[in-house]
């Protein structure tokens, strides 16, 4: 498949930065963008790097509220106490200056993505940067300050569109985005994700399926830890090509968070880089199939920074390019040598594969009640399939 490409990019979105230690390091989205560089994808035919402004008031009220903007523009200033009623005075958000401009930033490049897909500009728009699902409409969560996939869709509301589809393969609950659109039937949100009893947020479970007047708009399939690419896999083709193909989008926006990876320091899912190529692929394909092209991808968590989430990425990048990269690729040499410098890292990993080929067993093949797995898909598809026209059983 081939198409436009828009990336949305500036070294200032590298500004977003908690400090020294903290899980979310820039760095991660530097390595992304220079692996991204060293296979040439960036000076592809149809492949705009392209400017964008900062999220301005009237952007970032459409899902945040009037006080929580404010706060955070004048967060060098307010109270400890206030900042920690606002969700960034924690652990989690640390307070860092310039916070309100670099989340805006984020915000600003997420919007651009989503008006050069609208607008015809291109096919398909990724901003590695953006991803920031967490944020809520009165609190920063999760490293999010302003949920930047939340306002991109909002605007494509704000613009006319009537059926956007938002699809989150992060291992973290896609809760914010959720949060956002409960009650709109207008916006279906997918979230496949590790099951709340064992990973942040603590939400997610297929029950939690819209609000009034939007019954079956929320979906989630909440994943056992330790479940690995084929199963993973499985988990999404069961779920989410039928739904997207029931509710035909306008546009499909999607959220790439590469935690889901098995050395991945924060959660205890087990895919692989293959297993995360194969996720980008298939949607591709079904943006293709399902919203006539129309994609907006976006980064998100991810917190092995060197020898996965630069490679999951860049894999995105080739995939929405329409120029895939093999998996057996070796990764440039310059690139290496790069990744050492500014990591101090010596076991970069050179090529573009973890070396598995995963091949899942399809949901036709027959629903297995002894797997964990296939339970929790299972119950995603009885709570939310009846709504959309679809028969929940195999």
């Amino acid at each position: 498949m081939t198409g436009s490409l828009s990336v949305p990019w500036d070294d200032c979105l590298l500004e977003y930065d908690f400090g020294h230690d903290h899980p979310l390091a820039p760095v991660r989205v530097e390595l992304t963008m220079a692996l991204a560089r060293s296979f040439g994808l960036l000076d592809l035919p149809g492949v705009d790097v392209v400017a964008f402004r900062p999220a301005d008031g009237d952007l970032l009220e459409l899902v945040h509220s009037a006080e929580y903007v404010g706060a955070v523009r004048h967060s060098a200033s307010v109270t400890h106490a206030e900042r920690v009623r606002f969700g960034f005075g924690t652990e989690d958000n640390p307070y860092f200056p310039g916070m309100h401009e670099a989340s805006a930033r984020i915000v600003g490049a997420s919007v651009a993505a989503a008006r050069q897909v609208w607008s015809g500009a291109s096919e398909h728009a990724v901003n590695i940067a953006g991803g920031l699902h967490h944020a809520m409409r009165s609190r920063a969560s999760g490293f999010c300050v302003y949920n930047d996939p939340a306002i991109a869709i909002a605007w494509l509301l704000a613009q006319g569109a009537q059926r956007v589809a938002y699809v989150d393969v992060d291992v973290h609950h896609g809760d914010g985005v959720q949060a956002a659109f409960w009650d709109d039937p207008r916006v279906l949100t997918i979230s496949l994700h590790e099951h709340p009893r064992t990973l942040f947020p603590g939400t997610g479970l297929p029950e939690e399926s819209g609000g009034a007047g939007a019954q079956g708009s929320a979906v989630n399939v909440a994943l056992p830890a330790g479940t690995g690419d084929e199963m993973w896999l499985r988990a999404f083709d069961a779920v989410v090509p039928p739904l997207l193909r029931a509710f035909e989008p306008e546009v499909l926006v999607t959220q790439h968070g590469c935690d889901t990876h098995a050395l991945d320091p924060l959660a205890h899912l087990l895919l692989t880089v293959d297993g995360q190529r194969a996720a980008a692929e298939r949607l591709h394909g079904l943006a293709h199939e399902a919203a006539s092209g129309r994609w907006v991808a976006f980064g998100g968590g991810g917190y092995e920074t060197v020898n996965v989430v630069p490679r999951a990425w860049t894999h995105l990048l080739a995939e929405a390019a329409g120029q895939p990269i093999a998996p057996a690729s070796a990764v440039p040499s310059g690139w290496l040598a790069f990744a050492r410098q500014v990591t101090g890292r010596t076991d970069v990993v050179s090529v573009m594969t973890d070396g598995h080929r995963p091949v899942p067993r399809p949901w036709s093949a027959g629903y297995d009640p002894a797997d964990p797995v296939d339970r929790a898909v299972m119950l995603t598809r009885r709570s939310v399939f009846p709504s959309h026209g679809l028969y929940p059983e195999p």
